[in-house]
């Protein structure tokens, strides 16, 4: 699920991601199996402002299990 996350987050070529960036967001959803789960987006500068944007991923079932969750995350590079 975390993968499929990390597609969706990534749809955005850098130009538009580099508009956006620094941001984040969680909303809530229903994994594969039918649990409740959160899903975290990040979109960070990976080095100096302007540059790479890393984007990072989180699933996880609460708050509690934050650090327990599905971690993935891609480096979109500067044209």
């Amino acid at each position: 699920m975390a993968a499929e996350e990390l597609e969706r987050a990534c749809s955005l070529p850098w130009r538009a991601l580099s508009k956006v960036t620094p941001w984040g967001d969680t909303h809530e959803a229903f994994s594969p199996s039918g649990r409740n789960v959160e899903i975290e987006r990040n979109y960070l500068w990976a080095g100096a402002v302007g540059g790479d944007v890393l984007v990072e991923v989180v699933v996880f079932q609460n708050a509690a299990l934050y650090d327990e969750g599905a971690r993935v995350s891609r480096l979109i590079r500067k044209p």
